[in-house]
């Protein structure tokens, strides 16, 4: 794949420069610090931001070594029933656990940026056009961490945030993941390019993925499950890629859409 020519600076360690979901996220949706589940609460433990309570119904099996690991940071345990949990967890399956603390804080742009350059590695950053399935959410931030992605960047408004129901959904990832919530997508394209990023927009009639050179600092942006990247935010990404559909289907759901891209963007980065 041909690079564009333009005046775009290189990006060096000193770099700062479809499937329709029924719930839409409203701008009241705030962030807070519950995080339920077992594998979440385990990384939350492990990630050693300050907790506040843990709160368990039973104490047995794998909820016993949580129990311990709080012990021993001196965090408080409290004995709860299910219901008590059921509306920590706002309807979410916590497998008998939750534990309160401060909402996890927001990156931005230019510590994404920063990371990756302090690792000495090209950016792997993945933009979210808006996404609102908090399921889906959490599972392209788990993908990415999986990948080794340096940050997931997701817009303050019409979009999930970092709910419950994403922190489960990541399976902890979250803790370990710099996400950005910015004022907008488009401008956020633009700011990754000024910094020598080049962005990819996964969308239906665009390259091959499979064909698309991503042995360089980039951006993968997916769009909403109901309507894709927006027409704005495709406008402005350098490229856009595709994922063949051979059967009957026409689409990826974007968190699957997520793993396939990711996954290959990392191994070309690292060949």
């Amino acid at each position: 794949m041909e690079k564009k020519q333009n005046n775009r600076k290189e990006y060096g360690n000193s770099g700062r420069r479809n499937d329709h979901v029924s719930r839409r996220y409203e701008e009241t949706d705030e962030d807070y610090g519950i995080v339920v589940g077992r594998n979440a609460v385990r990384e939350l433990l492990k990630s050693g931001r300050p907790v506040d309570k843990l709160y368990v119904a039973g104490r047995e099996g794998s909820v016993l070594v949580l129990i311990a690991e709080a012990k021993k940071a001196g965090i408080p345990v409290v004995d709860a029933d299910v219901q008590k949990l059921d509306k920590l967890a706002r309807g979410e399956n916590h497998q008998g656990v939750a534990a309160q603390t401060a909402a996890k804080e927001y990156a931005s742009i230019a510590d994404i940026l920063q990371i990756a350059a302090d690792r000495g590695e090209m950016p792997l950053i993945v933009v979210c056009d808006g996404v609102e399935d908090p399921h889906n959410l959490g599972a392209i931030i788990r993908c990415a961490e999986c990948c080794g992605a340096h940050g997931v960047v997701i817009p303050k408004r019409r979009a999930c945030g970092l709910t419950p129901a994403v922190y489960k959904a990541s399976a902890g990832a979250v803790e370990h993941m710099a996400v950005a919530r910015v004022q907008n997508i488009a401008g956020a394209v633009e700011e990754l390019k000024e910094a020598g990023v080049w962005t990819f927009a996964a969308e239906a009639g665009g390259q091959d993925f499979w064909d698309a050179d991503f042995h360089i600092p980039c951006a993968i942006v997916l769009g909403s499950e109901g309507n894709g990247v927006s027409r704005l935010v495709k406008e402005r990404c350098d490229f856009l890629v595709s994922i063949p559909m051979y059967g009957q289907v026409n689409s990826l759901n974007v968190s699957t859409a997520a793993s396939v891209l990711l996954c290959h963007a990392a191994r070309k980065q690292r060949g």
